[in-house]
């Protein structure tokens, strides 16, 4: 394990810097940066803006076809390569022409320079000047779960105002230290850690694999922890494998032992330390955070979104409303855009954190704002008379059945995951007489006998049916043999399930079962 100390940091920042300049670039050309999460992913992006120029992350596995698309579209002089899985496809698929820049890392590729020679060969930067605020700084590009990904602008405004916003509101406690292995390429992760982390002087750990997440989140034990439902529901499973539910509800009933068992829990997880614990990128079901919340960890769920530098609501630990995505932050404007008898709307934000719009891309920025400025995020939501906002779908993710009738798939989907069998779900319906529920199994659902399965999906499917239209109630659950993951296609890299391509894949074998209402479950 290697540790680098601020100071070091500093000189190896600037003297990249140097290197980049002497590239040879024009002012304000971009830059990739890729491979998984590692110190020298952040000092790239900050040799970057020292030396003037625009940073583009990708996604260690990102599919050849977007890597193509993205370093072209931004037209990228030059790319930082680090450790990744698949690395030879990914270097397959660059541009011909660009310059290429090896982390020094066991297992990254040969490239045009190296981090290391780059560094000894070049004298630290010295001539930095702050920038102009509205100087565009970073391109991040959306992984969107249709057509090409749209390259986000964010300037200097956005990444300060969003920056010092979340710090208003989660301020140091002594000495911080981060974890990171949420996708650097992403808004959030270089907001929240890497951001953050320098403002604060922060120690950041980063993930070495994305298997060993359970053990080395033990070794760290954050102060702050990020994730998305998924790694909160395998923390869960991982619990519950070796303690399950009925042991667990038994011993946290006896006083003198409750204590006992949630403190060696969240040690167990290596959450002890953890002084925020935010869930966002998904809708965390509500049963799975009151049992976190039973074994003394509460877990806040915040919303936001690339377009709005992830600024826009968080649940705080002294105001958390279970189910919401909690109140607008600092300086976030929100609104509800005409508001249905039930209070809903599309979610709207304006503030100084708002991207500027779509790099090279006046059509689909002119669609982004309303005609008053104000940014449109595509969800739908209420805000109840405290001031929290509730997420009830998506402004265009309806589907209609063959009923023609329109479904929300959302609130059903988590509903039904209040089911710990349950890892995954996706509810469809588009060409089907009736919605159908398509699910993959968690680790405690795959040890258990197909019928005891069965009885616990069934009985929790008739209790969402009991609050739904008719047109909206599940007609059966497909559970699916293989997880849905980045690598087959079925998740975007910030790990949201892909609902066009979880219909795609599976329309065939619903398609033969549509009618039969008397089977409630069919394994694939």
């Amino acid at each position: 394990m290697e540790t680098i100390h601020l100071a070091e940091c500093e000189a190896q920042v600037r003297s990249m810097a140097t290197a980049l300049r002497n590239l040879g670039l024009e002012p304000g050309a971009r830059i990739a940066i890729s491979g998984r999460n590692t110190a020298h992913w952040f000092l790239a992006d900050l040799a970057i803006a020292m030396a003037g120029y625009v940073s583009v992350g990708l996604y260690p596995k990102q599919a050849p076809e977007a890597v193509k698309y993205i370093l072209t579209h931004s037209e990228a002089k030059a790319i930082f390569i680090g450790p990744m899985p698949d690395v030879g496809e990914f270097m397959g698929a660059l541009p011909q022409g660009i310059i290429t820049i090896a982390f020094p890392y066991p297992d990254v590729p040969a490239c045009t320079y190296n981090w290391d020679d780059l560094v000894r060969a070049n004298e630290p930067f010295a001539g930095y000047q702050a920038p102009d605020p509205k100087q565009l700084i970073s391109l991040i590009y959306t992984s969107g779960t249709t057509g090409n990904p749209k390259g986000v602008m964010i300037n200097g405004e956005n990444l300060m105002f969003a920056t010092q916003g979340l710090l208003k509101v989660m301020p140091a406690q002594g000495q911080e230290r981060f974890f990171s292995y949420l996708p650097l390429a992403h808004a959030f992760e270089r907001g929240a850690v890497e951001m953050a982390s320098i403002y604060l002087g922060a120690e950041v750990w980063f993930l070495e694999n994305l298997d060993k997440l359970a053990e080395q989140l033990k070794e760290v034990a954050p102060t702050r922890f990020y994730g998305v439902p998924l790694v909160y529901n395998r923390i869960q499973s991982g619990v519950l494998k070796k303690m399950p539910q009925e042991k667990l509800d038994r011993l946290l009933k006896i006083p003198l032992l409750s204590s006992y068992v949630k403190k060696k829990i969240k040690k167990g997880i290596g959450l002890h330390n953890a002084r925020y614990l935010f869930v966002g990128a998904a809708p965390m079901p509500v049963p799975l955070m009151q049992w976190f919340q039973k074994i003394g960890i509460t877990v806040l769920q915040g919303y936001g979104m690339t377009e709005n530098n992830i600024y826009a609501t968080a649940n705080l630990p002294h105001a958390n409303r279970l189910g919401s995505v909690g109140r607008a932050l600092p300086g976030a404007d929100m609104r509800i855009y005409e508001p249905d008898d039930k209070g809903e709307g599309e979610i709207q934000f304006k503030h100084p954190g708002v991207t500027p719009g779509y790099y090279k891309d006046p059509e689909k920025t002119a669609e982004l704002f309303t005609a008053d400025g104000w940014l449109r995020t595509g969800d739908k939501g209420r805000i109840d008379q405290d001031g929290y906002l509730f997420i009830t779908g998506r402004v265009k993710d309806i589907f209609k059945t063959l009923k023609g009738k329109y479904v929300a798939p959302a609130p059903i989907e988590g509903a039904l995951s209040r089911n710990t069998d349950i890892d995954q779900l996706c509810l469809v319906g588009a060409g089907l007489k009736q919605p159908v529920m398509i699910v993959t199994l968690s680790q405690a659902g795959l040890a258990k006998p197909r019928e005891e399965v069965e009885q616990g999906l069934v009985a929790d499917m008739e209790a969402v049916n009991a609050t739904l239209e008719p047109h909206e109630q599940i007609a059966k659950i497909l559970i699916v043999k293989d997880a849905w993951t980045i690598d087959n296609g079925i998740m975007t890299p910030t790990m949201k399930v892909k609902r066009n391509e979880v219909e795609k894949r599976y329309m065939p074998l619903l398609q033969r079962h549509d009618g039969d209402y008397k089977t409630k479950v069919i394994w694939e």
